[in-house]
């Protein structure tokens, strides 16, 4: 066999080893650093299949597929997917959680950071898989997982997508294809979430429904929208038993708690990183829009916050106003700016509260400073930007905040 590997990410490794096992004599030419201009230039008609990796606009070519497609052309077992702008990383987490309490062999792939194909051979009919899937994953996909999960739905990824319809029209393949006896998961407080639910025929289930206060308490996440998170599982997994959110709480309560007590959250979404000098320290470097930043300032109403915010807008600045409504609220007691959208966010905005960074290490510095004049005070780092202005990614920034932080006292 002959393939077309387009991108050499993770995916595009993962897939490269996995048909290499299946017959060596299978051959791979690599396509990477394109352009999507580039690339429909290409001549693939002398390859038996081009797989894609899933930031590559889909072809329509008759010998293509993507990654995401060949998993569910050949996966065993149910699958979990679940979509959304933001929050779906946590989801997933959450379900796998309250299966593993449950005794399940469960198996969490996609775009959290594990390629499904990897895992493809370890899946048996017991198996149960939950699927990260991103509007990339979903753009061409031709099945619908068996239980459905549509979180909020906010304008994303315009860079790669033509429009916001396009990309809610990619989302809504998670659950176009799905039958009568499958299950959509819809957030009834979300247009676009119930625009994409009105397109399946599976049995519906929207939320938040009302949850006993003694099940949520067991989360070890803060923030309502990790309560809206935990609801939607708790939702998936009751599909997945075929009960209904009432009945399987009822019935599983105890492993339901003990799933949320065992997950401890993702690594930079609003996590927790240390308490030094009287300081608490969180990291939400995974927030690269409005929306997400949003979310974890509401996490702490009550609090006296210093917020790191700055990276590379994703709009070109079009977004700017709305950045600054959301960092305007009033536990917002200080504002430390970074990168190009610090500086435009300083250039038009002349707050009393903003203070400018040169670099991370500068930003954490000043940003402990600014909060040592607050009682129980918080620092926390949600950039409302990407991070490619100064990082290599979202993880490379997280990562090297997070090293910055634990490194306070040495």
């Amino acid at each position: 066999m002959n393939i077309a590997l387009l991108g050499y990410g993770k995916e595009g490794q993962a897939a490269e080893k996995y048909f290499k096992s299946k017959d060596q004599d299978t051959t791979f030419e690599i396509f990477q650093n394109f352009t999507p201009e580039e690339i429909r230039q290409q001549d693939f008609s002398g390859f038996d299949t081009v797989l894609r990796s899933p930031s590559v606009p889909p072809l329509h070519l008759k010998n293509e597929s993507s990654m995401t497609r060949y998993f569910f052309d050949h996966c065993p077992c149910p699958i979990i997917g679940v979509t959304a702008t933001k929050g779906k990383g946590t989801t997933c987490s959450l379900i796998k959680a309250i299966l593993e309490a449950l005794g399940q062999d469960v198996h969490l792939v996609g775009n959290i950071g594990i390629p499904s194909i990897e895992v493809l051979d370890q899946l048996t009919p017991n198996s149960v898989v939950v699927y990260e899937m991103s509007s990339f994953q979903l753009w061409d996909l031709e099945k619908s997982p068996h239980i459905a999960v549509v979180g909020t739905i906010e304008p994303d990824h315009l860079n790669v997508h033509k429009d916001f319809d396009e990309y809610v029209s990619a989302k809504a393949n998670i659950c176009r294809h799905q039958t009568a006896d499958d299950y959509t998961i819809y957030y009834k407080d979300n247009p676009d979430s119930v625009k994409i639910a009105e397109q399946s025929i599976a049995h519906k289930i929207p939320y938040p429904f009302e949850v006993p206060a003694e099940v949520l308490a067991a989360l070890q996440i803060p923030g309502a929208h990790n309560e809206r998170n935990a609801i939607a599982a708790i939702a998936a997994v009751a599909s997945f038993k075929n009960l209904t959110p009432a009945d399987f709480i009822a019935k599983y309560n105890t492993e339901i708690k003990q799933g949320f007590s065992n997950f401890k959250g993702l690594p930079h979404r609003l996590e927790f990183l240390r308490e030094f000098d009287g300081i608490r320290y969180y990291d939400d470097n995974f927030s690269t829009t409005p929306t997400s930043t949003k979310v974890a300032v509401e996490a702490f109403p009550d609090d006296n916050a210093v917020l790191i915010v700055g990276g590379r807008d994703k709009t070109g600045n079009a977004d700017l106003p709305e950045v600054y409504e959301i960092i305007s609220a009033p536990q917002i007691k200080e504002i430390v700016l970074i990168g190009e959208s610090g500086r435009e966010l300083e250039s038009r905005f002349h707050d009393p509260r903003f203070t400018s960074a040169e670099s991370l290490e500068d930003a954490i510095k000043k940003a402990t400073d600014l909060a040592k004049n607050y009682q129980n005070p918080i620092v926390m780092m949600s950039p409302a930007a990407a991070s490619f202005d100064m990082f290599k990614d979202v993880y490379d920034r997280g990562t090297k905040f997070q090293t910055l932080i634990n490194n306070l006292d040495k």
